[in-house]
């Protein structure tokens, strides 16, 4: 016996119950323009060895 797929109106009732309700929409006059003020940390600093970031696995 094969079992029916969800309807919509289940999938939706199942990611309510799961996520909850989603927070209200922020308003575009409510909304602020991101600025970056810190660089990126993907690197060593300066002072630091580079080859001991070389990792060799």
């Amino acid at each position: 016996m094969t079992e029916q797929p969800f309807t919509d109106d289940e999938y939706a009732f199942l990611r309510h119950i799961r996520f909850g309700e989603l927070p209200p929409t922020v308003r575009p006059e409510d909304q602020v323009a991101l600025t970056e003020t810190d660089p990126g940390r993907d690197r060593p600093e300066k002072a630091e060895d580079p080859i001991r970031w070389n990792v060799q696995g």
